[in-house]
C-alpha cells in the first residue's frame, strides 16, 4: 500500500537574495496510512509550512510531495483528497452548526436533504447532537472545534491536516479534546497530520512524531523513542525536561561526550554509592513530583522527587544517584532523516 504522504526532498524558500528565509530545508518524510502523525517543533521551525505545502496553500521551492501514491506538488488544495482544520475554526457565523458542517457537501451539488442527513450524523460522531439549528457563536470553544472537525470529516478526506487546533482551549478542554480526538481518530481510520509545539500533547496522541528545527527533521519515530532516546541535544531539550551534558561536565558524570538524563531517573539518598552531590539551589513543586536543583559544581542538575520522597530544602546538601541505563548518550547532529541538499535547491520543474 502506498503511503499516506511522502515527500521527497522538499525546500521551501521566502523572499531572495540576502533576506530570503529557509523554512523548510529538505525534508524526506513517510506516514503511514491510518497512522496520527505529529510534526512538532518551536514556533518558526517548518512545522506549518510543511503542513500548508501537504495542503497545497504553500509551494515548495523544490521538492515532491506525494498523498496516497499520486503526486500533488503543484495541486490546488481544492484538487487534493485533502482537508484542514485551522486554530480559529473558520465557521461561517451568519451559518446555522448544521449548514457549516455541511458547507463541502453543498459545494459538490449534494441535495439538502442528503446533506441534513450527513451533517446530523457527522455531528453525532462528534458529540454535538441537537445543536444543527445554533450558530457558532451560541457555543463554547470546544464545541466550535468539534463543528470544525465535522465539517473537515464529512466529505470523508483520505487525510486530515490539523493545525494547531486545540491551542485557543484552555487546558482542561485541551486535555479533553485530546483524548476525543484521538479516539476519533481511531474509529475513521483517517490519516491525521498534526501540528502543535506541545511536546505533551504530541507524546499522549501521537503514533510517531516528526520534531523540526530551523526548517530540518531532527527526528522521526514513536514517543517512547523520541523522549527516552532523542537523537540530538536539541531534541532532547525540547522534549520533556533533561539535564543535557556535555564536554568535560558530561565525561566526568556519564563517561559520554554527550549526554542526557531525564530528571525523573535521578533520586536522592545516602551517600554510598552516590554518583553526585552538592547543595540544593532550588525547590520547584508540580504536584505530581518536586523539581531540586542541585550544584555539584561539575553541573547543575535536575531532580524529580515523586510524592512521598523528603525534600530537601534550599541549601541542604544532597547526594545523587542514577542507573547506568539512565544515562543516554547523544549526537550531535540529526541523522538522515531529512536530505538538506547543499547550497541552493534546484527550482521546480528543474531536470534532476
Amino acid at each position: 500500500m502506498s503511503e499516506a504522504v511522502r515527500l521527497e526532498g522538499v525546500h521551501c524558500v521566502f523572499g531572495s537574495g540576502p533576506r530570503a528565509v529557509r523554512a523548510v530545508d529538505g525534508v524526506d518524510l513517510a506516514i503511514a496510512p491510518g497512522e496520527f502523525f505529529t510534526l512538532l517543533g518551536p514556533s518558526g521551525s517548518g512545522k506549518t509550512t510543511v503542513l500548508r505545502m501537504i495542503g497545497g496553500f504553500t509551494l515548495p521551492t523544490a521538492g515532491r510531495i506525494l498523498i496516497g501514491g499520486a503526486e500533488v506538488t503543484l495541486q490546488p488544495p481544492y484538487a487534493r483528497p485533502v482537508n484542514t482544520v485551522f486554530q480559529d475554526y473558520a465557521l461561517f457565523p451568519h451559518m446555522s452548526i448544521a449548514d457549516n458542517v455541511a458547507y463541502g457537501l453543498m459545494v459538490r451539488g449534494i441535495g439538502k436533504t442528503e446533506r441534513r442527513k450527513q451533517a446530523n450524523e457527522m455531528l453525532a460522531l462528534v458529540q454535538l447532537d441537537g445543536v444543527g439549528e445554533r450558530r457558532p457563536a451560541q457555543l463554547s470553544g470546544g464545541q466550535r472545534q468539534r463543528v470544525a472537525l465535522a465539517r473537515a470529516l464529512i466529505n470523508r478526506p483520505q487525510l486530515l491536516l490539523l493545525d494547531e487546533p486545540l491551542g485557543a482551549l484552555d487546558l482542561k478542554l485541551r486535555e479533553q479534546m485530546q483524548t476525543e480526538l484521538k479516539a476519533l481518530q481511531r474509529r475513521l481510520g483517517i490519516t491525521f497530520v498534526f501540528v502543535t509545539h506541545d511536546q505533551h500533547e504530541a507524546l499522549s496522541m501521537s503514533d510517531r512524531i516528526g520534531v523540526f528545527h530551523r526548517g530540518r527533521l531532527e527526528q522521526v519515530g514513536t514517543p517512547q523513542v523520541i523522549y527516552d532516546r532523542p537523537a540530538t541535544p536539541f531534541v532532547a531539550r525540547f522534549v520533556g525536561a533533561a539535564n543535557v551534558l556535555d564536554g568535560d561536565a558530561a565525561r566526568r558524570l556519564t563517561g559520554c561526550a554527550s549526554a542526557m538524563l531525564r530528571p525523573e531517573r535521578i533520586r536522592t539518598g545516602a551517600s554510598a554509592g552516590a554518583r553526585a552531590g552538592g547543595p540544593v539551589i532550588e525547590v520547584q513543586y508540580f504536584g505530581a513530583f518536586t523539581r531540586v536543583k542541585v550544584d555539584t559544581g561539575i553541573a547543575v542538575l535536575q531532580a524529580d522527587l515523586p510524592p512521598g520522597t523528603p525534600v530537601p530544602e534550599a541549601g541542604t546538601l544532597v547526594h545523587l544517584h542514577w542507573d547506568a541505563a539512565a544515562v543516554h548518550a547523544l549526537g550531535d547532529e540529526p541523522p538522515a532523516v531529512s536530505s538538506a541538499a547543499q547550497g541552493a535547491p534546484a527550482p521546480l520543474g528543474a531536470a534532476a
